[in-house]
């Protein structure tokens, strides 16, 4: 049964992939859908026929080595990855590292809400994505796109609630580190913070722990001057990623300021 179900699970991750998906040419001959069995198996760097076998459910129980290069092949999420993990009846090889590309999807979101400064954070605080309000709000996120980085070793406005990120920072880091033990960035920047920020050591070694959710903060931004904001924050599960808006109320002050920002 495990075997089948195995099987069963990479046969629909297979059709349901285009080849666009995985950096293939598109071909108009193709008489089913998604991927056929030989490219899944150059993608995963072995033989058609093993692969197929897997499919089939006649192969032998796959290693770990085997079930990472099939989760890579066929773009598996961390949860699939996880569950493709369990029907071979082992656990799962810890990830390489954050999700750092974003999803066309929630890029598009962050585009479609007026009026909101929106970005995509990674689980190591990088600013992967974001909307021309965001890039106004927060300066050049091309140059530094590392909040904690921002935090606790650069330039970061004067705001109410920098005390309190900070911790929210730490934590997530902490989680991070956990999670993802072999990401050579990763370690690069703890190092960096480590030896950088005494305030960030304090925090560390204090393991504070915090999940996302709403905050109010006060701002004093040098174009836009003082802004009272919200931030709340849309946790991707699925990628290890947050979505944060930062909106002021409307009909202040702050609305008025934002929407000059953006405007000039």
């Amino acid at each position: 049964m495990a075997r089948q179900e195995l099987a069963r699970f990479l046969r629909g991750r297979r059709e349901r992939l285009r080849p666009a998906d995985v950096g293939l040419p598109a071909d108009e001959r193709r008489r089913t859908p998604g991927l056929r069995r030989e490219e899944v198996a150059d993608l995963a760097h072995m033989s058609v026929d093993y692969y197929t076998r897997l499919e089939q459910a006649r192969g032998p129980r796959p290693s770990p080595r085997i079930l990472d290069a099939l989760a890579d092949a066929l773009r598996l999420t961390p949860a699939e990855r996880i569950h493709l993990f369990q029907l071979a009846g082992t656990g799962p090889t810890p990830p390489a590292g954050p999700v750092r590309r974003v999803r066309p999807h929630v890029a598009g979101l962050l585009h479609r809400i007026p009026g909101t400064a929106a970005i995509v954070t990674d689980a190591a605080y990088d600013v992967v994505a974001w909307n021309p309000l965001a890039h106004a709000l927060l300066g050049d996120l091309g140059t530094e796109p590392n909040l904690a980085r921002r935090r606790f070793l650069g330039r970061h406005y004067e705001s109410s609630s920098a005390e309190q990120f900070g911790h929210i920072v730490v934590s997530r880091l902490r989680r991070a580190a956990h999670r993802y033990p072999r990401d050579e960035a990763l370690g690069r920047l703890l190092a960096d913070l480590r030896a950088g920020s005494e305030e960030f050591t304090r925090i560390w070694d204090a393991d504070p722990v915090h999940d996302p959710g709403h905050r109010t903060k006060v701002v004093d931004h040098p174009r836009a001057g003082r802004l009272h904001l919200n931030c709340d924050v849309l946790a991707i599960p699925g990628d290890d990623q947050q979505v944060v808006f930062v909106t002021a109320d409307p009909g202040t002050p702050s609305e008025r300021a934002l929407r000059h920002l953006l405007a000039t």
